[in-house]
């Protein structure tokens, strides 16, 4: 083959192969505006469920001081090991805004009237508590966990759970942990190590 020849295919390929890199180029950058037009979330947020059907008011209980994580756990203190807050950042929960405290808490009402039904019909089953969620619209895709008388559920807002026994309902509202227990959704505290 002559070099003319060689050169020729040489700058031939070249140019087919700027071509199509341009090409490529211009039809990506279109497909980019398109969708910065309308943007998307990085994640699928959570369905909503136990929704009242007011937005609730902002009350003083929704102050800034209230809507931090869950309340401190058993053994919190000033007699922490240095590195306690870090070796436990596992286990903290996200922080509430007093919009969402205020949601937390109108969902946490209607979850507590279901609760209480189921308690004085005299069945605080399972069963019974599922269908009482189920009631309210909420199910395994809101990270529901019940089991030995304690229920949580995302509500899409915030976290609700508590105990929910024959001698007692408890109800507690508050964010997601960062890394719950395994197997139970995102509003049950990993009582494992890290």
């Amino acid at each position: 083959m002559s070099l003319t020849r060689h050169l020729r295919r040489t700058a031939a390929a070249t140019a087919l192969l700027a071509l199509t890199v341009t090409g490529c180029g211009s039809e990506h950058a279109g497909r980019q505006q398109a969708r910065s037009a309308s943007p998307r979330p990085s994640f699928t947020p959570r369905p909503k469920c136990a929704q009242p059907t007011e937005a609730p008011p902002v009350t003083a209980s929704s102050s800034p001081a209230a809507a931090t994580t869950a309340p401190p756990r058993r053994g919190s203190g000033e007699d922490q090991p240095p590195n306690y807050a870090d070796n436990h950042a596992y286990r903290m929960s996200a922080e509430l805004s007093p919009a969402q405290r205020a949601k937390g808490e109108a969902s946490a009402a209607l979850i507590r009237y279901e609760l209480e039904k189921a308690r004085k019909e005299g069945d605080v089953s399972e069963r019974r508590i599922t269908a009482a969620l189920k009631h309210l619209g909420c199910g395994p895709e809101h990270g529901m966990y019940i089991g030995d008388g304690f229920y949580s559920v995302h509500t899409g807002d915030v976290c609700v759970s508590g105990l929910a026994t024959e001698r007692e309902l408890t109800i507690e509202v508050h964010g997601a942990y960062a890394e719950p227990q395994p197997g139970t959704g995102p509003c049950v505290e990993n009582r494992g190590g890290h």
